[in-house]
């Protein structure tokens, strides 16, 4: 049984709160490959190997389905500027 772009947001999600989150399943369906981009406060004075950290502890369940995982941006609302089309900060983080 894969892992979907559903159970790796909820995933995700529930850890980390992001204020965005965007998952791409990036393997044609099967539940092998995703990229994620995520901006949450739980990133805030933390290095990139610790946001990095966080973001696969929040998917430890999902891993060993997982193929493999691209993490994109990880990044604290402090230093997230939002790409045209993305949705700000204060608005809800689904995709």
């Amino acid at each position: 049984m894969g892992v979907t772009k559903g159970d790796v947001a909820a995933a995700i999600t529930s850890s980390l709160n992001p204020s965005y989150l965007e998952v791409i399943d990036t393997s044609g369906g099967c539940g092998a490959s995703f990229d994620v981009e995520v901006v949450s406060e739980k990133f805030e004075g933390k290095r990139l190997l610790e946001r990095h950290r966080l973001v696969n502890a929040s998917l430890a369940e999902q891993m060993p389905h997982i193929h493999a995982l691209s993490i994109k941006k990880a990044l604290p609302p402090s230093m997230w500027k939002p790409q045209p089309g993305e949705p700000r900060e204060e608005e809800p983080a689904e995709k």
